[in-house]
């Protein structure tokens, strides 16, 4: 698509992946890492803990609707630059920041940068590549286990290195590679041209509630929430669980390296998968597989229970991410794409709100780490049955479509067949 207008799919590519690394993984999945030396240092309570937790994801979820809108508006690009610049601002604060109030606002900074951030990069390489969608977004997913893999190792050993000053060390780490990202965005990324056909019928007025009002998406958005509760609680708490269970800093830091390590080799093959045996196969395997892995610490609360937990999670956890964005868009035309990602998006926005101050709240009051993983397990389970009604309502539309549809042609959602 527009090939001859488009820089070379490498840099771009490249380029989406380290925006993913510092918009979604340092900004907001990173901070389980650092949480424990940075509450120790700070004498935050596991509630203080969680409510920052809220502040990033209260900040993501009031402006992803915005950024959908603002990126429609004025293009990708700047929504990400925009977002870029949100999040090293963030990080800067966070590193020479003490007072709990002046933290909440530095999170919120990062989860303002995670809206104007992801969402729109998703879109923008989403039209750029419309016959590779799954594919893209699993190489974005890459970027998830690049920075996974890196702060498992740095937190740690900055933490040995440093000590009470390793956690605004890595902070400030953070901030530069932001910055650097900025620059390679202003230089690599761009705006797709308008579709053929944008100044006729595509002038029309979109009807939002084609998209609202559409089970397919809803239900996406559904399983989405799920995914965004469930998962920041893990991102959050799991590292803390691994420590109090008895793990060393170090050995819990490597294990979540592996989990990134093999986020990076297992995120392309779920966007291959995804392209070839549909958006809801694919979901429905890699969310038996996510409620598998964060069963199998509750169960058992040593270095098999969590090292199986990492390990499956690594394989597994980018297969959520791939198959839900690309499977919103599915059942929508092609303009109303990025108004889909945005919309089920806010559903997982609204997980992680509820998430991290609802867990604070559950470990205080249990005093451990046990109930709220084995909550989190039955959320997933209620996901893993969303998961099914929307593979069964894909198979019943795709045996209602033409032939010729079924043997491969288009369905009139270019941005994902």
């Amino acid at each position: 698509m527009h090939s001859s207008h488009r820089p070379p799919a490498w840099l771009m590519l490249t380029t989406g992946m380290m925006v993913t690394l510092v918009v979604l993984v340092f900004a907001r999945l990173a901070f389980g890492f650092i949480l424990p030396q940075m509450r120790e240092s700070l004498g935050l309570t596991y509630q203080q803990a969680g409510n920052l937790g809220t502040g990033a994801a209260l900040g993501y979820l009031c402006l992803v609707m915005v950024a959908g809108a603002a990126a429609a508006r004025w293009g990708g690009r700047l929504a990400v630059l925009i977002g870029l610049g949100l999040a090293t601002f963030g990080f800067l604060g966070l590193t020479f920041a003490s007072h709990y109030w002046a933290l909440l606002v530095f999170m919120m900074l990062l989860g303002f940068g995670t809206a104007f951030g992801y969402t729109p990069l998703i879109s923008l390489l989403g039209t750029w590549f419309p016959e590779r969608r799954g594919a893209v977004i699993g190489l974005l997913g890459s970027g998830v286990g690049v920075g996974i893999l890196i702060a498992g190792f740095l937190v740690p050993c900055l933490a040995e290195a440093f000590g009470e000053k390793g956690w605004r060390i890595t902070w400030g780490i953070f901030a530069a590679t932001g910055a650097l990202t900025g620059v390679a965005a202003l230089a690599f990324l761009r705006d797709p041209p308008l579709p053929v056909g944008s100044e006729g019928k595509s002038s029309e007025p979109l009807n939002k509630w084609t998209v609202y009002g559409n089970r397919h998406v809803v239900i996406a958005g559904l399983i989405y929430g799920i995914i965004g509760l469930t998962y920041i609680i893990q991102a959050i708490f799991m590292f803390s669980f691994a420590l109090e269970s008895g793990l060393s800093q170090l050995t819990a830091g490597k294990l979540a390296a592996l989990m990134g390590l093999l986020s990076i080799v297992f995120s392309p093959c779920w966007g291959w998968l995804s392209d070839r045996m549909g958006r809801s196969s694919a979901l429905l395997l890699s969310m038996a597989l996510t409620l598998l892995g964060t069963v199998c610490p509750v169960v058992w609360q040593n270095f098999g229970g969590f090292a199986a937990h990492y390990l499956i999670l690594g394989v597994a956890l980018n297969g959520l991410f791939t198959a839900i964005l690309a499977a919103s868009t599915e059942q929508v035309e092609e303009r109303a794409a990025p108004l889909a990602v945005s919309y089920v998006t806010f559903f997982f926005a609204g997980g992680q709100l509820i998430g991290p101050a609802a867990a604070g709240v559950l470990i205080e009051w249990s005093g451990g780490f046990r109930w709220i993983f084995a909550g989190t397990s039955v959320i997933l389970a209620i996901g893993l049955g969303l998961a099914w009604q929307l593979h069964s309502l894909r198979h019943r539309a795709w045996a209602q479509e033409s032939p010729s549809v079924q043997q491969g042609q288009p369905s009139g959602c270019g941005l994902v067949e």
